[in-house]
């Protein structure tokens, strides 16, 4: 058997309930030990609008959504009209009879109409189709139906035994059907005997801060950060953390800033509309040298923008958020595993350097989901509180003569918090001496002033060679260097494989992940070496290029950038190196289709 990579496409409505066939699917193909990867297309409004989900798993790690689907499940006339065009010889389609009609398929893909009301008379409502779809989807990849009734158990256990019965005889139903009357597709999917699990990105960045010590966790709900509050608020009691959903995204920062000051590891959420409002709290977290972590997950903007959708436009914002210079660390993961790992990372440093930490993820990446290995996720993670003087055991000082903004050479200061005996010191947002004493106070001191900022900025200096250096994936010598920053990572991947396979072209590709301070010198040296260098960014003016060419003086040769609101395809990386090495343009812009 050759190498298995399936996707499933489900479309509807809002309403339609695309969530639950999805689910069952997602955790039918990782307890077969298959790799997954899900993207949720969705519109803002409560009901109504065009819903696509795309499921994609294969039995190697799967990199992205893909372009093409194999088997689409349209639940309403609008997503048989706007995908049957798109689909594929050797792909099939699964549709409600009753309601839906098929129009013209192309030649070689097989359609599948089901009747509910000849299969299941006695049943009333529209989510019946849903699980005879899948229930057939099963039948014809080869899978046994006990693994979907012990699903459906657990799907709707809360629910209770007669709901559950009533599920499994749907499905079965579906499955007798599929059997009797569709063709399979030529491929079985294996089980691989090694059970993986699955979850979204704002998941595994909460889980991520769990196994970091995060004591207190509060935000305003705002789309695509929301998942974030919710897995805290549901294990909250469980892991001794304080969850608060505060009124605005001002409370919330400056809830977080207090309790971090306070001793406890906090952490807030929210998008780029919020974090606009978090910007001064930032900054004065940095004045006072309180470490905080504050997650962006980036939607389309400006404005509310496109809620439900995905951009890497906030770049700029978030190392511009605040007025002033201020030392703060800025990290973009590049995967849902990532995200997990990455928030450890990120509280051990600015824990060390008693600074703000950003993290900027992306509706892709934050409401995607991706199977992992549980295995991979080290909740047992090093703990790294830095000079916090209640944890070193020291005396009290003599005469109450305790500096918090001490001037040192690495510019940290040892820190007390609050109650520490014999540690009494002064916090404000307004510019002070070593004991925290306004320089306001004694007609704005120049030379106190430089002293302390210089201190602040210093510290900067020490986390450059605390961060893992990007490293170069695929060949040393190629034609093109593609780079990217956080969520681009995988379609790049993919894309290199299809440029190699079916172009001829070899690529390779440099990932940022660490953005402030950014690694300049160990990425100069690797794009140094570049024949032709490609950037690849979810945003309209090229935000990273700028940026890039900033700090170290690289200018691209090319640009590809996409701005709609849904993330990049392998195949729109494929075509955009294509035009670029031929000499057509220096930016491209695509055109969003599923490819098939």
């Amino acid at each position: 058997m050759g190498k298995i990579d399936l996707t499933v496409g489900i479309g509807g409505a809002a309403g339609q309930g695309i969530a639950t066939p999805g689910d069952v699917l997602a955790r039918i193909f990782v307890r077969r030990g298959l790799h997954l990867k899900a993207y949720n297309a969705y519109q803002s409004i409560i009901r109504g609008g065009h819903i696509f989900l795309m499921l994609r798993t294969g039995d190697q790690p799967v990199l992205s959504q893909g372009g093409k689907i194999d088997i689409l499940i349209p639940l309403n006339q609008d997503t048989m009209d706007r995908h049957l065009k798109l689909m594929r010889s050797g792909s099939i389609v699964l549709y409600n009879s009753d309601k839906i009609g098929p129009g013209t398929a192309a030649d070689g893909v097989q359609l599948c109409p089901f009747s509910v009301k000849e299969l299941l008379p006695q049943m009333k409502g529209d989510l019946v189709q849903n699980t005879i779809a899948v229930a057939a989807l099963l039948r014809l990849v080869g899978v046994e139906f006990k693994m979907l009734e012990d699903i459906l158990t657990v799907q709707f256990k809360r629910k209770g035994e007669s709901v559950i019965a009533e599920n499994v005889g749907v499905a079965r139903a579906g499955y007798d059907y599929a059997e009797a009357h569709f063709k399979p597709l030529p491929f079985s999917l294996p089980n691989t005997g090694k059970r993986l699990a699955f979850f979204e990105g704002n998941q595994a960045l909460a889980m991520g801060g769990a196994a970091a010590g995060v004591r207190f966790y509060c935000a305003y709900p705002m789309s695509p950060a929301s998942g974030v509050l919710h897995w805290m608020a549901r294990h909250a009691r469980q892991l001794g953390i304080m969850v608060r959903q505060v009124e605005d995204e001002i409370g919330v920062i400056n809830m977080a800033i207090g309790a971090a000051h306070a001793g406890c590891r906090a952490m807030c959420a929210t998008s780029g509309g919020g974090f606009a409002l978090m910007s001064e709290a930032l900054g004065s977290a940095a004045m006072m040298e309180i470490p905080v972590v504050c997650i962006n997950v980036q939607r389309a903007g400006p404005a509310t923008g496109v809620p439900t959708k995905t951009e890497q436009g906030d770049l700029w914002q978030v190392m511009g958020a605040g007025q002033g210079d201020y030392p703060r660390i800025i990290v973009a993961p590049t995967n849902i595993p990532d995200c997990f790992k990455t928030v450890p990372e990120l509280f051990n440093l600015v824990d060390k350097f008693q600074c703000p930490g950003i993290i900027l993820s992306d509706l892709l990446l934050s409401e995607g989901r991706s199977s992992v290995d549980p295995a991979e996720l080290d909740f047992n993670v090093s703990i790294e509180r830095g000079e916090v003087i209640g944890l070193r055991g020291d005396a009290p000082p003599v005469n109450g003569g305790y500096k918090r903004y001490l001037v040192t050479e690495s510019g940290i200061s040892p820190r007390a918090v609050p109650g520490t005996p014999g540690y009494v010191h002064v916090v404000a947002t307004d510019e002070h001496d070593e004991e925290g004493v306004l320089i306001s106070d004694e007609f704005t001191n120049p030379h106190k002033r430089r002293a302390i900022h210089e201190k602040r900025m210093r510290k900067m200096e020490g986390v450059l060679p605390l961060l893992e250096p990007p490293e170069l994936f695929g060949p040393g010598e190629a034609q093109v260097t593609l780079v990217g920053w956080g969520s681009t990572e995988g379609a790049i991947r993919e894309a290199i494989e299809k440029l190699a396979e079916e172009e001829g072209i070899v690529a390779n590709h440099l990932q940022v992940k660490w953005l402030v301070p950014l690694q300049g010198e160990a990425i100069l040296s690797i794009l140094s070496r570049s024949k032709k260098i490609v950037i690849v960014e979810n945003n309209y003016s090229g935000q990273f290029a700028r940026y890039l060419r900033s700090e170290t003086g690289i200018a691209a040769n090319g640009h590809i950038r996409k701005y709609d609101g849904e993330p990049f395809l392998p195949h729109h990386i494929v075509d955009g190196v294509k035009k670029i090495v031929a000499g057509e343009t220096e930016k491209y812009v695509p055109v969003h289709e599923i490819m098939v």
